[in-house]
């Protein structure tokens, strides 16, 4: 980490909030279900997939996951109400009440997922920090078999775990998204530097297509664009096996090369008051964006 992108970091706390909106807009739908529906809008007549989610933060009492879990159930069906083409929605599991009572929030996950089972949608259960994988795999298997086509997980290119996560996963209805992941995990559970990620990125991904399952391939790194491509050439991968899938607001210029070579991609649409504690928790665990962000700030013309 460069001695900019730290000091960013440690004075995240105190900038001013109009100062965190400015650079995090672009990357954010809103603060209304309203706002992020215009947005989903706009991609889609891009030609683009959407998947939507309400940012929040970690919460301490089962009340909040009630309160969560009814919001997320609404969401489901306003999509469906909508009838944007195969919007779906992701949803972290601590936003539920997993780390507060697994039972719960899989009671939680239960009435998301009897949503989508009206609907029609699919439910992408994010991936957490380490401490949540082992609980989030196993809720994962348990609505696999329940509702079956109907939810994917997510799995880190960065934890070294994956490739045995992936062979205990193997199924006719295995759905992923892999990513490089966020989270920054110690040395003897995961992969620290670039390249290293970036390999294991790559062979997870063919692994993942041996095994049949349905890929959503999340990056923005364009050199795992393009070796993602040779594997899907290489494999003779159909487009009804895999997408691509991107966050709001980020190498809008890939994503486009992307969609221009016919591949279907989805983006990341979060929207909620919550963006604010989201966002300053996101640019501090991963400094160097945030010093990314404010040199971007302060560079303008």
């Amino acid at each position: 980490m460069g001695l900019f992108d730290r000091l960013v970091s440690l004075t995240l706390p105190v900038v001013p909030k109009p100062i965190v909106g400015y650079f995090s807009r672009r990357y954010i739908a809103g603060e209304s279900l309203d706002q992020a529906f215009g947005v989903a809008r706009l991609l889609l007549d891009k030609n683009a997939l959407v998947t939507m989610d309400i940012l929040g933060e970690f919460i301490e009492d089962l009340s909040e996951a009630d309160a969560n879990t009814a919001q997320y159930v609404d969401l489901i069906r306003k999509v469906a109400e909508q009838r944007l083409p195969d919007t779906n929605v992701s949803v972290k599991l601590t936003a539920l009440g997993l780390q507060l009572d697994k039972a719960a929030c899989l009671a939680n996950l239960r009435k998301l997922m009897d949503a989508v089972r009206e609907t029609g949608k699919f439910l992408r259960i994010d991936m957490e920090d380490s401490p949540c994988t082992d609980d989030t795999l196993e809720l994962y298997r348990v609505l696999r078999d329940e509702y079956p086509g109907m939810v994917g997980v997510v799995l880190q290119a960065r934890l070294r775990r994956s490739m045995a996560d992936i062979d205990a996963l193997v199924h006719p209805q295995a759905n992923y998204r892999l990513c490089k992941g966020i989270y920054l995990e110690p040395e003897e559970i995961a992969f620290t530097e670039p390249d290293p990620i970036r390999a294991s990125f790559t062979a997870l991904l063919e692994r993942m297509i041996e095994t049949g399952a349905y890929v959503g391939i999340a990056t923005h790194d364009e050199q795992l664009v393009d070796e993602a491509i040779a594997l899907i050439e290489k494999h003779r991968l159909p487009k009804e096996r895999y997408e691509f899938q991107m966050l709001l607001g980020v190498t809008e210029m890939l994503r486009q090369r992307i969609l221009d070579a016919g591949h279907r991609l989805r983006v990341y649409v979060p929207y909620g008051v919550q963006w604010y504690p989201y966002s300053v928790r996101r640019l501090r665990e991963n400094p160097q964006i945030a010093g990314y962000a404010f040199k971007a700030l302060f560079n303008r013309k």
